[in-house]
């Protein structure tokens, strides 16, 4: 299923990739001036994967979440903040358990501005040495987004008992809490 990065007015389209979609999505699901979240691939060779291909690694996608939001209220440079924050951008083509070149640290940036400010935070970020290690994430020009079937939508929310979400993905998500608080969207 083929998506597009056209956001509407107003709004702006983010893609990032850093190890299992389900993690991201849940994140920037939780961030104020986030209008939308989804699960998909994007960077690969074959059009309309689906999940056990992306999986195979033979491919070349990534697994990402695209992010719908509002720069009025959020920038760029502030969702890669949070980006950096919620996984481990020194590690090649895995993250924790999840191995393979799907599970890349990678910005697809959609204009030229997004790509300076990209490169301008992973300067940043060297600069600050805060990892032992480089930086590794790659920053590449968006390309087709291929949304993820949908049972991946929302996962983490529809299945926070499922063995994975307990392990992996909900101390991701308490430690995005705790240190973004003030960033959180207001809960009804």
């Amino acid at each position: 299923m083929r998506q597009t990065d056209n956001a509407p007015a107003g709004s702006e389209i983010a893609t990032l990739g850093g190890g299992c979609f389900w993690c991201l999505e849940a994140v920037f699901d939780e961030l104020n001036g986030v209008e939308s979240v989804e699960s998909g691939y994007m960077g690969g060779r074959k059009a309309d994967p689906s999940y056990e291909e992306v999986c195979s690694g033979g491919t070349g996608h990534a697994e990402v979440v695209q992010i719908r939001f509002n720069p009025e209220v959020i920038t760029f440079r502030e969702i890669l903040e949070v980006f950096f924050v919620i996984h481990d951008p020194t590690q090649l083509n895995f993250q924790g358990n999840d191995v393979g070149t799907q599970y890349r640290s990678v910005i697809f940036y959609h204009s030229p501005g997004q790509k300076a400010v990209a490169e301008q935070v992973i300067s940043d970020l060297d600069a600050a040495r805060l990892w032992n290690d480089p930086i590794v994430t790659e920053i590449t020009p968006a390309s087709t987004f291929y949304i993820a079937e949908d049972y991946h939508q929302g996962y983490f929310e529809l299945n926070p008992h499922q063995p994975y979400c307990q392990a992996v993905v909900a101390p991701k998500v308490a430690k995005f809490r705790k240190q973004f608080l003030k960033k959180l969207k207001k809960r009804d």
